[in-house]
Formats: C-alpha cells, structure tokens, sequence
C-alpha cells in the first residue's frame, strides 16, 4: 500500500464559524439544500455526527457517483477541525484504500477565513496518486466551498 498527500487551501470572506458549521456540522442538512441536481441526501449511518460516526452521501443522476461512505474520525468545534476518512464508495475505485481528509478553518485579517485541507490518498498496490489527478475532486471541493460561501453571504444571519 502506497500513501500520496497534497495540501489545498482556500480564503473566503465568511468567518471561520461559520463556514466550519455549514459545512461540516450542517452539512447533512445544507448540501442537499444547495446543490440538490448533485447531492441526493447525506444520512448518519452510525453514530451521533460526533467523531466515530459514519455518513453516506447519496448522489443524484448528475454526479458521476451513486454513494460514499464517510467515517468522522475527529470533530474539534472550538478549533475548526475536523478529521474525517472515505472509507468506501465509488470515488476509490479499485485503485485507492481510503481518502483521509484534515481540514480546519482558520481566522483571516480581512473577517474571513482561510480553509486548509490536507488530503491523504491510502492506494492498493503500487498505485500512485498524481496531483493532476486529484485535480477534479480539488476543483469539485472548491466549488461546493464556494456555493455555500455565496449562501452565506447572502444570509447573513444564518450560522452567526
């Protein structure tokens, strides 16, 4: 088994809280909400959303997959963190193990945050990861980031 790691970041005017409960503790509620031509429905499998709970997303027609598993592996609230692994579902393939995620939220000077990812690519074999091809999935994050950023600036008041 090999192991390939890449970073990404991103700023965004909204304030770290905000962002962090939107899109990571709302998130079952909010992407089905805001992209429902991709995101089907996100339901708690097991657990309590608290870390060692496990999600499903269920996609709709539009989204080249039909499902992912999720396992929240650490959910700090007062830090903007949270840990969580793809532990099955279409997006590994036959090429990858699991997909483990760090992202945290960081305050920024201007108000807004700065979002930090850390993505850790767990392959079967002697595959490796190349960073053109985790480049997709990069630009997918970023734009459901950026679709619940312009909520949020839109609606002030929610998650304040």
């Amino acid at each position: 088994m090999g192991a390939s790691t890449f970073t990404h970041e991103f700023s965004s005017l909204v304030a770290p809280s905000r962002m962090f409960k939107a899109l990571i503790i709302d998130s079952r509620t909010l992407l089905p909400k805001l992209l429902p031509q991709f995101v089907k429905e996100i339901i708690l499998i097991q657990g309590d959303g608290e870390a060692g709970s496990i999600e499903q997303v269920n996609f709709n027609e539009a989204s080249p997959f039909k499902y992912l598993k999720q396992k929240i592996e650490v959910l700090d609230k007062d830090n903007f963190v949270c840990k969580y692994t793809l532990i099955e579902g279409d997006p590994l393939g036959d090429k990858l193990e699991s997909i483990a995620y760090d992202v945290k939220f960081e305050a920024a000077s201007n108000g807004g945050c700065l979002c930090k990812m850390i993505s850790n690519y767990n392959t079967i074999g002697d595959f490796d990861v190349k960073e053109e091809e985790v480049k997709e999935g990069k630009e997918t994050t970023i734009g459901i980031y950026r679709v619940v950023e312009s909520y949020l600036l839109e609606n002030p008041q929610v998650y304040a």
